[in-house]
């Protein structure tokens, strides 16, 4: 630890306390979060102090991936708010450092913050082909659409090297099973192939999320995702490969991004989405605190503003996981958000029904050493 950052440990720390957490800028250069605050299932909490040393910053940290042995690659869930009930996420953590992730406080579960360790400390599952592959070929498994990246993105930087989601969709597409892709990232033109053989199946539909058409802020709050042009240009390029394409505008963040709505629709549209849909920002456990310190950093007269709408669509908290409203929020700011957001997509001429992947077409291929018909 940096000399000058005296230890305290204490059960149960206020919330909102940051100080004790926070990282200097020259150690998170490049970074989204401000700091690095203990998981909440950990027993003791850091508490910073000044001892009279000079504070010694250590250099920026760089991205470790450590693999992780998976047993299942198929995550189900029941919620009835979204439309899926099963994903895939080849990764854990993102190293695209967006500061509003709501898949931050997962990394609680492993012993790691949801702060820069989120970003920096990653795991990548070498077996998820073999384990997706082993999983469809189980004789009672039953096709439904498999949302890709829905905690974290599978196309952040690191798979340019580990290649994991390039080899779950070729599994995806030898069995013909229906999947559903989201990212911010331009990455996913590599695999254009891919994509458009299966888009001519009817067995995939891509999300690009596109949260503001300003570099500077994109800069900030997602520092190492693409910028928003090279968004609209994967847009562009997927639909022109009969990829359908959906733009969200996840997260909508009340006074910073929330003026753009129409703006990226218009964008996205023009570039060929052909579905849109956005979510208010979600702040569940930790990411309340890290996201209002990101705040008291980069737009301190914004902060108190922000987390104000943000409560008044929350019931009076910054964040309500009940089912229905969590997404969308509830009270005059979510309705006129959600108003503004139907009307631009009526104007633009955006579809009001999602496009559905087919699961007619799934068949479990011969594996070496099957018997063949004898017709």
């Amino acid at each position: 630890m940096a000399r000058g950052s005296g230890v305290g440990e204490e059960r149960t720390p206020p919330r909102g306390r940051m100080e004790g957490a926070r990282i200097a800028p020259e150690a998170r250069r490049g970074r989204g979060a401000t700091a690095n605050p203990d998981g909440r299932f950990e027993a003791t909490r850091r508490e910073g102090f000044d001892d009279g040393w000079p504070e010694e910053v250590a250099g920026a940290r760089r991205t470790d991936v450590t693999p992780e042995r998976a047993r299942h690659i198929i995550t189900r869930n029941a919620s009835p708010d979204i439309s899926f009930d099963r994903s895939i996420n080849p990764y854990r953590g993102c190293e695209h450092g967006c500061i509003y992730c709501f898949a931050r406080p997962n990394h609680g579960y492993v012993g790691l913050s949801p702060g820069l360790d989120f970003e920096t400390r990653l795991f990548a599952k070498p077996d998820a082909a073999a384990l997706l592959e082993r999983e469809l070929s189980a004789p009672g498994y039953r096709p439904r659409t498999i949302a890709l990246g829905t905690a974290t993105d599978p196309y952040q930087p690191i798979e340019r090297s580990h290649g994991l989601t390039r080899s779950v969709l070729e599994v995806l597409a030898r069995f013909r099973h229906p999947v559903g892709i989201v990212t911010k990232s331009n990455l996913i033109l590599r695999d254009r192939d891919l994509l458009a053989a299966m888009a001519a199946q009817d067995l995939v539909k891509v999300a690009i999320s596109v949260t503001t058409l300003d570099p500077d802020l994109a800069r900030r709050m997602e520092p190492r995702a693409p910028h928003p042009r090279k968004r609209l240009e994967a847009i562009r390029a997927l639909s022109e490969a009969g990829v359908p394409v959906m733009v969200l505008t996840a997260p909508v963040i009340p006074s910073l991004n929330d003026h753009e709505i129409e703006a990226i629709l218009e964008a996205a549209r023009a570039a060929g989405a052909r579905e849109a849909g956005y979510v208010l920002l979600r702040l569940p456990h930790e990411l309340d605190d890290l996201v209002g310190d990101w705040f008291t950093e980069h737009y301190p007269g914004r902060k108190a503003h922000v987390f104000s709408l943000l409560s008044g669509a929350r019931g009076g908290k910054t964040y309500d996981a009940a089912f229905g409203t969590r997404m969308i929020g509830q009270g005059p700011y979510a309705d006129l958000i959600r108003s503004r957001f139907a009307l631009a997509k009526r104007r633009l001429g955006y579809s009001d029904e999602p496009l559905r992947q087919t699961t007619a077409l799934f068949r479990r291929p011969e594996a070496a050493g099957d018997q063949l018909a004898l017709f």
